[in-house]
Order: structure tokens, then sequence, then C-alpha cells
């Protein structure tokens, strides 16, 4: 039989050309909550240090620090992206509201999100091969907040609200209040004005009514996973109520399709976790290991669950199973909890860089594991930043390089997702690139969230505590201040010595910071 170059030569194209093909990474799009680097930025930079590079929105779309996304926009691209896609993991309140903060503060008519959530069921239709992976978040109902993430009027009546939605939350579950109680809720009512509470109301109701739209589109088989994150919740609190309702409408959906999960900033990684381990057809088999003392019965601030809670949840949300059979784990996910069970926040004085016995005793045990198997590690004993003395403890024991991932950061449930996703994806990472992320995370959770923020805040608190919340004309000096304790820092840790890395405050203020190793 005869053949022409011409043929061999296009024999050997298409050869290429499905190699080529093979070789690519399926498509995922990527909708975050916004633009902040937990949610956009350090997320991404994970799945493509992996080898699957999300493909994301025009930045100028999403929200930011000043102003909310342009969910118009987000809608656009999604339409125009959505049929040459294999998965979507997709943050709902950037489509509905224009971002997490939108979500507390919008105005919008029921008829309004209707219409947006039967818009994802359209897109659905239009694209019945998309696997969608979409999350929302269940209002939170802080304490307290200061700084332009809540309406105006929280700074002045938050604790009000919050406590009257306590007394609520109980009367829900016990049926009825004690008579101090009831007195209590009325003085409440009396000191919140009408308005305010009325304003309060109205955006959970229409929140909370979106949400039990978005769980019957999981139902009827529009997403392929839906999750509802808890927004910095409590065990008593408005938050947790609508909690309880919403699953109660979620049942009969299995927890491999709908899940109601702690915490919110985490679950954007957590689902392109779970959407690269179900492209792959892997399910990772994950080890918990807390630490000694309360360890797994721990139950952290700003969560309504207990630490093992969180970390079951969250590992089936990534697509991974628990194990209890270490010889059989992919991963070993270690969480330093307090011996006491009681956590408190980084800058309470208590967190001091002196290890305890249960600190150098967990740290040895995880040095001993990591030439074993890897291990992610969530350090959630403090809330917003690191434990000092388990992070000297593990300095000593010569073992933080040595894991595979680390998360320190803002909330236990916000930790947890991190260092198990990164954990999860850390066997796809090259060693130069997995220890790059690696130091990432302790220079933001530990060096800055742990102790530089916490000194430069004493600073500002002499001068106007607001600062902290919105840097205005002292950006530049504030941060040279922190760029100088960096420095201080970095130089006196034998880890991270002689590492080159940028900071910068994205969103203005102290809270976040977005850091780049180089």
């Amino acid at each position: 039989m005869q053949f022409s170059f011409k043929t061999v030569l296009a024999g050997a194209m298409l050869v290429f050309s499905m190699a080529g093909r093979a070789a690519a990474s399926p498509k995922i799009l990527y909708v975050p909550l916004d633009n902040r680097p937990v949610c956009l930025e350090y997320t991404t930079d994970t799945a493509k240090a992996a080898g699957y590079p999300l493909t994301v929105p025009p930045e100028k779309d999403l929200s930011n620090h000043r102003n909310p996304g342009d969910n118009e926009a987000l809608w656009a691209w999604l339409e125009q992206e959505a049929p040459h896609a294999e998965a979507a993991v997709i943050a709902t309140d950037s489509l509905n509201y224009g971002g997490l903060v939108a979500s507390r503060k919008h105005h919008h008519l029921e008829k309004y999100l209707k219409a947006k959530v039967q818009r994802l069921e359209k897109l659905k239709k239009d694209n019945p091969g998309l696997k969608i992976y979409a999350f929302s978040t269940i209002m939170r109902t802080p304490q307290q907040s200061i700084g332009k993430v809540e309406p105006g009027y929280y700074q002045e009546y938050g604790p009000k609200i919050f406590r009257f939605s306590q007394l609520q939350d109980k009367e829900d579950q016990d049926g009825a209040l004690s008579y101090p109680e009831i007195q209590e809720r009325q003085t409440l009512l009396a000191q919140i004005p009408n308005s305010v509470m009325q304003d309060w109301r109205t955006r959970r109701l229409m929140n909370f009514q979106t949400n039990k739209r978005l769980i019957r589109l999981c139902q009827n088989g529009t997403f392929h996973y839906f999750a509802l994150g808890k927004d910095d919740d409590a065990p008593l609190s408005q938050t947790h109520m609508e909690a309880r309702h919403l699953k109660y409408v979620g049942d009969g959906i299995t927890e491999n399709r709908f899940q109601i999960l702690p915490g919110v900033d985490q679950v954007g990684l957590l689902l392109v976790t779970r959407a690269i381990n179900e492209i792959r057809g892997e399910k990772p088999r994950v080890y918990p290991l807390f630490a000694p003392g309360a360890g797994g019965e721990t139950i952290p601030l700003y969560s309504d669950e207990r630490a093992e809670d969180s970390v079951r949840n969250q590992i089936l949300a990534s697509g991974s199973v628990e194990t209890n059979h270490l010889k059989k784990a992919d991963l070993v996910l270690a969480v330093n909890t307090p011996e006491d069970g009681v956590c408190l926040d980084s800058t309470a004085n208590d967190n001091a860089p002196y290890a305890s016995r249960a600190n150098r005793e967990f740290a040895s045990e995880l040095a001993d594991l990591e030439t074993q198997k890897p291990v992610a590690l969530a350090d959630i004993s403090y809330a917003n930043g690191a434990d000092n003395g388990f992070m000297l403890a593990m300095t000593d024991a010569k073992a933080l390089l040595g894991l595979t991932a680390y998360s320190g950061w803002n909330t236990a449930d916000n930790s947890v997702g991190y260092a198990l996703s990164q954990g999860i994806l850390g066997k796809r990472i090259k060693p130069a690139e997995r220890e790059r992320l690696l130091k990432t995370r302790l220079l933001d959770d530990w060096i800055y969230q742990a102790n530089v923020r916490y000194r430069i805040s004493l600073g500002i608190d002499q001068h106007d505590f607001k600062l902290k919340y919105d840097l205005g004309k002292y950006y530049n000096r504030i941060l040279s201040g922190t760029n100088r304790l960096f420095r201080q820092y970095v130089e006196d840790e034998p880890t991270l010595k002689g590492t080159h890395y940028t900071v910068e405050f994205p969103w203005n203020r102290m809270f976040e910071v977005d850091v780049r190793v180089k």
C-alpha cells in the first residue's frame, strides 16, 4: 500500500494534536466571592501549581474593598465561557448580590433575586455537560462589626442585634424562654430602632429565601454539588437558627451532593479541590490527627460545631474520604487545638512564643509522621493567626518545612479547609512550588497575623483604632512599619530566613495582607 508524504504528515499532526489534548487540563471556571487573596489569588495559585489553571472572570468585575462586584458582567462572562468548560465552581453570592460584603448590605427585591436563581437553572439547561459546584453563604451574625462590611448601624447596634438573635435561636430550639429572657428580649427591641430591625430582618429573609431556592436547584439536578457556608457562626445565633431550618429544606439530598459547612472563605478552594478530585476519578483518604487534650471536642471561636465535625464535613466536601487507618491514608490532616479546648484570638497575651509540654509532644509526633506520610497542618488553637508556642515547638523539631501544607488564618474552619485542600493537591505540586505555597502561609498566618498585625495595631490604637479598618492616607506609613517588622521576624526564624517576598494591603485594612513569595 502506498502512502503519500501528505498522508504521513497529516497522521503525524493528528497524533501530536491528540497528545496535546490529552496533556491539557480540563477547563475549570471559577467565580470567587470577591478579590481578596484567600478567595482569588491564593486559590488560583494553588490550583495552577497542581496543574489545573482556573479560568476566572476579569478582576475588575469582582467585589473589592470599595465596591460590590458587577454581577451582570460576571453573568455575561460565565454564560460565554460555560459552553467550553467541564466544571464551574461558583460563588452564587457574587452572581446574586455582587459579593460577600454586598450580600450583607444589598437592597435587592425578592423578584430580582428569584430571577438570578432561575438564570442558574437556565445555565445548566443550556450546558448539560457542565458540572456546577456552587456555594452560597448563610448571612453571618457577628457580635460586633466595624469597617463598612455591614450596614452602618451595625457598629452601634450590632451587639444588641446579636444578643436578640441568640434569644430567638434559643426559643426556636427549646420552645420557650424564661421570664427574665423574655424581659431581656423586650428591652432589646425597645433599644433597637424599628427601622434598623426592619432592615436587618428584611435582608436576612431575602437571603434565606434565596438559599432555599438554591437548595431546590440542587434537588432538581442543576448543581452537581452545592454547599452552604455558615459565615462567622456561634452556637446560639441567627446564623445557627437559619442553618437548622435550611437543613430541613435539604432533607433527602445525600451529603455527596449537598452540605452545610462551617466557614465560607475556604469553600472556593475546597470545591476546586473536589472538582479536580472528581475529574481525576480519585477519592483521597485523609487521616485526622488532633493535638493532645480536648482535641476534636474543641468548639472554636466563630463556629457552632466541634472541630472533629468540621474536619469530617470538609473532608467530605473536598471529594475525599476519612480513614481511621494511618497506613491506608494518602494524607494526614493534623489539627493543633488548645489543650484545654478554650480558643482565644491570636492577639491574646496567652499567645506567647513559649512551647508547652503538649506543644512539644505534638510537634515531635508530626516530625516523625512526616517521614512516613504527607502531613497538612491546620493550626486552630487561636483564631486569626498561628499558635506561637506551637510554632516554636515545630521549629525546634525541624518539622515546618517537612509539612505538605499549613494554615492558621482567620477562623478555625477556614484554616481546616485550606490546609486540607492544599494538602490533598500537594502530591500534584512540584517540591519547589509546594515550599513556596507553604512559606506564603507561614508568612501570612504566623508572621503577620499572629505577630506583626498585633504590634502594628497597638500603635494604631493609640492614635485612632478605626485606622485598622481603613488605612487611608497612612497606607504607606503603616506598610513601611509592617515591612520593617516582617524583616525582623523573618531574619530570626531559621525556617524563613533568606525568603524573598512582598507584602501589600489589598483591601486597605489591617486584616488582610497579600503575601507573595518569590
